[in-house]
């Protein structure tokens, strides 16, 4: 292969990769996303993952052997609110990556390292049906059974990026999450099942070219048990595709078809604080990374009267 093509090929690798931490946090299951707390709540998040795992490509693209590992770390803040009588939240998350990736693109060991901020977002989640907007006392005696609840997230372009660059730590664009979640309590059980769609903007400064992607439709499954006060465990799943690229439009060949399956266990140490552990891994992976992802959370809370 000559040297045009080799650098063709290597910026090739570069861009498949382009968005894997973007990919690793947008797609992170959450179970009991939209369980509800008393009006005036606080909590203060802090945790930390690591991803490891090997890279699909193209077939047709002569690269081998990618692989990936990707740590982050991010502070998050979360409020209930009171939403015209329903329960409602609000909260925000900074995160913050640092990782490796490597292949061999036509024979040649090729290797990326990046570090710094990442786009943050912003959460706002209402409960349609089943929880109106409740104080300490209310939430005592309140007992789930049918939740509906509706979320958006908006990812605002504020990461570490380099236009100079096709890997960067942000999509230097605005992403958006529009979902609908239903949970139903049965005695220490629930169900939960979300439907969501990624929406973004376009990438106007993408080495000089304009890089679009389409939505990313996706729905979670989670099945939780309630063990005591203190603890309560999740198997979780995932499943979610589309998000071709056009870069200057051409139409790449990246569209995503992927599973995930994982667990989570939380764990509360007192009234305020609380652990979680969530594990996942690939099951189908098309395009992108197929992760083990592991990652230890600590909730801190406070309120009136909590």
């Amino acid at each position: 292969m000559n040297g045009c093509c080799a650098r063709l090929v290597s910026v090739t690798l570069l861009i498949a990769v382009l968005g894997l931490t973007w990919r690793v946090q947008s797609q992170e299951m959450e179970a009991r996303a939209y369980s509800v707390s008393p009006v005036g709540t606080n909590i203060v998040l802090l945790s930390y993952g690591r991803a490891t795992g090997d890279l699909n490509f193209d077939p047709s693209l002569p690269i081998t052997d990618g692989k990936a590992t990707i740590n982050s770390a991010s502070a998050g803040y979360v409020r209930s609110i009171n939403f015209f009588g329903r329960s409602a939240n609000v909260g925000m998350i900074l995160p913050y990556a640092w990782g490796n990736l490597q292949g061999n693109v036509a024979g040649q060991f090729q290797a990326v390292r990046r570090s710094g901020l990442r786009d943050p977002m912003v959460r706002f989640a209402v409960n349609l049906h089943g929880a109106r907007a409740m104080d300490l006392k209310e939430f005592i005696t309140y007992r789930q059974k049918t939740n509906i609840g509706a979320s958006i997230i908006v990812a605002a372009p504020l990461g570490q990026y380099d236009p100079a660059k096709a890997v960067n730590l942000s999509a230097n664009r605005w992403g958006f999450k529009p979902e609908v979640g239903i949970s139903r309590a049965v005695r220490r059980m629930y169900l939960d099942v979300y439907g969501s769609a990624w929406l973004f903007t376009a990438n106007h400064n993408f080495q000089g070219r304009t890089r679009k992607q389409d939505p990313i439709v996706g729905a979670q499954f989670h099945l939780s048990y309630v063990f005591n006060d203190k603890m309560w465990a999740a198997f979780d799943g995932t499943v979610y595709t589309g998000g071709r690229t056009v870069i200057n439009g051409v139409r790449g060949n990246d569209l995503q078809r992927n599973s995930r399956i994982g667990g989570t266990f939380s764990y509360k140490l007192d009234r305020r604080q609380s652990l979680k552990f969530v594990y996942s891994k690939g099951v189908i992976t098309t395009i992108g990374g197929d992760f083990q992802s592991v990652t230890f959370g600590y909730q801190y809370l406070w309120g009136r009267g909590l």
